[in-house]
């Protein structure tokens, strides 16, 4: 059986894998216990699963094991704990963003990545870095201002 090695939240993991378009999304959840990451529409489209490879977000549900050999995934599992949540948590914390949490591993995971590279994001950039990660809950205002909230501390 192919093996699969690549870093997940900076630990060096090896995996098999009998399919190597099968999505990362599984491997994370059933084979490294990385609940983070939810199935959502398994599409690619609502973001609830989204983890950074490489820096870079992406859609654990669509992207085939095959592609992240010698890569570096980061799931949420790699940020704060509840009881010392990072700042991007805390954001999200102090502005409520969450009602049922579904979507919310997408919208942090979004968040790391854009303070990566903008760390004082505008309302409109974190308009645009959130598009394509949906929220059935009708959060999103909150979570624009945790966003916003998040490159100011």
């Amino acid at each position: 059986m192919p093996t699969y090695k690549f870093k997940v939240n900076d630990r060096d993991v090896s995996v098999e894998s009998w399919d190597p378009d099968q999505p990362l999304l599984y491997l994370l959840r059933n084979t490294l216990d990385l609940h983070g990451p939810k199935f959502g529409c398994g599409l690619g489209q609502c973001g609830a699963c989204a983890v950074l490879v490489d820096g870079k977000v992406a859609r654990s549900c669509v992207t085939p094991i095959r592609t992240v050999a010698g890569k570096s995934v980061t799931t949420i599992e790699a940020f704060g704990t509840p009881e010392n949540p990072d700042k991007v948590q805390a954001a999200f914390i102090a502005e409520q963003a969450a009602q049922c949490g579904y979507c919310t591993n997408g919208m942090v995971m979004a968040t790391e990545a854009l303070l990566k590279t903008t760390p004082h994001p505008t309302l409109e950039q974190a308009k645009t870095a959130l598009s394509g990660h949906l929220c059935r809950c009708g959060t999103h205002t909150r979570i624009l201002a945790a966003v916003v909230r998040a490159g100011k501390a």
